[in-house]
């Protein structure tokens, strides 16, 4: 075994998680609906100094069945479902528009916390999709406008032209319109969320939806 194998599962194996005290979850106490509880964990995981709560994992399958992961950020989670943008070009755009189930996962290590969410994606309309844009960064603007994502790139220099133009059109038009850009929501059909414990009696609490907007509460094994 070479030495950077070596080490590798020298330093694999010393890892440990969840040694600072972890808070308690009563299910019991949990809301009707996954979106209050959802919201509640992640103010509780942010004032703990979670870095990045809002972002997720995005997991969609292409058209041969295979599936795709990436992490991203959430624009919001409410009474329609989990929020986020991208290109309707970009790999997920048209996995999505191939075939719209998909799942979303948090993990919030620092209160060994985690949430699992799969559903249906909806495209939002154009109105929605530029104001998405619009409240966001400079930056976020010109690597909107930069566009192509998931295209193969042809070299660095090529991304760094195409990119200094996009900056130089995002400071002169903060309203420019990027056509692709489209914001999608991910409306549940089961939730799952996930409270760590140190002596793995974990609480595992699942959200199914029912009829209407009822959901379903019920308790998993570990």
């Amino acid at each position: 075994m070479s030495d950077s194998s070596s080490e590798f599962h020298e330093v694999l194996h010393s890892l440990r998680v969840w040694e600072a005290p972890l808070p308690g979850f009563d299910p019991a106490g949990a809301p009707a609906a996954p979106t209050a509880l959802f919201r509640e964990w992640f103010l509780h995981a942010a004032r703990a100094g979670q870095p990045e709560p809002h972002t997720m994992s995005l997991a969609t399958v292409d058209a041969e069945g295979r599936p795709d992961v990436r992490v991203l950020m959430l624009h919001d989670a409410d009474e329609r479902g989990w929020h986020f943008a991208s290109h309707s070009t970009s790999a997920k755009g048209r996995q999505l528009a191939g075939r719209a189930d998909a799942a979303l996962v948090f993990y919030w290590p620092s209160v060994g916390r985690q949430v699992r969410i799969r559903g249906r994606v909806v495209t939002c309309g154009p109105e929605e999709s530029r104001a998405d844009l619009a409240v966001r960064s400079r930056g976020a603007l010109a690597a909107a406008l930069t566009g192509r994502q998931s295209e193969v790139l042809g070299s660095a220099e090529e991304l760094a032209r195409a990119s200094a133009a996009a900056w130089e059109r995002a400071a002169a038009e903060p309203d420019a319109p990027a056509p692709t850009w489209t914001r999608y929501v991910l409306e549940p059909a089961e939730a799952e969320f996930f409270q760590g414990d140190a002596a793995r009696r974990h609480v595992r609490l699942r959200y199914r939806r029912s009829a209407g907007d009822s959901w379903l509460r019920e308790l998993l094994w570990p």
